[in-house]
């Protein structure tokens, strides 16, 4: 895992580095990044008896490489389910930009007699880099300098379903090992980009938001996605993945899609 993460913190604030950069404007983040950094902000307040099962990321408007800073609250406190409420601000404005709510269950041992018997075929291992259509420039950004993909199933110059596997090649904060909801937050925003039906040259299809449910925690430094663009003639568009880790099949993502031609302005 490369050195430099995809946030340094400054006191209680977040600087973001190159490599949270989007594909869709050089001067905003990718969802995924950001998803990472909400998803350390709920474990952090849950803490570690309780296990993220739901995540709603609501992308408010682009998200600029400016600092960051974090409010968390919690709307519902309890001793076996809680809510948390994540809400980030950019720049000296502190203009919010995001607004996340989240729901965390306690962890019990708890043998249910059912196995896990759906996985996402074949592995890592046997995956392959496929650049993305919309490259234009080798700057750093989150889907190449930040995130390691590896296609399985479809590739990211074709459109139509899609099956990869994704692992962060560097830390979300600082030096911090991410955690397995912060691995599983930032693959599961690219649904819509490995999956996409609308050539990226003439359409945007950039989501505002994204909500992950998690049924167990992920394990291991890959995430793999079984993903599907669902379009439509009104502007509007829905993205879902199945969510893997090398053990099995641990959850879902979707994403709302909004459809823009390119040319539309």
């Amino acid at each position: 895992m490369s050195d430099e993460p995809l946030f340094t913190p400054r006191g209680p604030d977040f600087v973001p580095t190159e490599h949270t950069r989007g594909p869709w404007d050089p001067r905003h983040q990718h969802g995924g990044a950001v998803a990472a950094l909400v998803a350390r902000a709920v474990e952090r307040t849950a803490g570690p008896d309780f296990g993220v099962t739901r995540l709603t990321v609501e992308l408010m408007r682009p998200v600029p490489l400016e600092t960051l800073a974090i409010d968390v609250s919690v709307p519902r406190p309890g001793r076996r389910v809680i809510g948390i409420g994540v809400s980030l601000s950019a720049g000296d404005l502190e203009v919010e930009v995001v607004r996340a709510n989240a729901v965390a269950i306690r962890r019990t041992e708890l043998p249910t007699g059912e196995g896990h018997h759906s996985f996402l075929e074949p592995g890592p291992e046997a995956g392959i880099d496929s650049p993305f259509v919309f490259e234009d420039d080798d700057r750093p950004a989150f889907h190449r300098t930040g995130m390691e993909i590896r296609f399985v199933g479809g590739c990211a110059d074709q459109p139509g379903p899609a099956k990869a596997w994704f692992r962060l090649r560097r830390p979300v904060v600082g030096d911090e090992e991410p955690t397995g909801v912060q691995r599983a937050a930032a693959a599961a925003d690219f649904g819509n980009g490995v999956s996409w039906v609308l050539p990226p040259d003439r359409w945007i299809f950039v989501n505002p938001d994204l909500t992950l449910h998690l049924a167990r925690p992920p394990h291991g430094e890959w995430i793999g996605l079984d993903a599907l663009t669902v379009p439509s003639d009104e502007g509007m568009a829905l993205a879902e993945s199945a969510v893997y880790d090398e053990r099995g099949r641990l959850g879902r993502a979707a994403q709302s899609l909004l459809l823009q031609a390119r040319d539309a302005g």
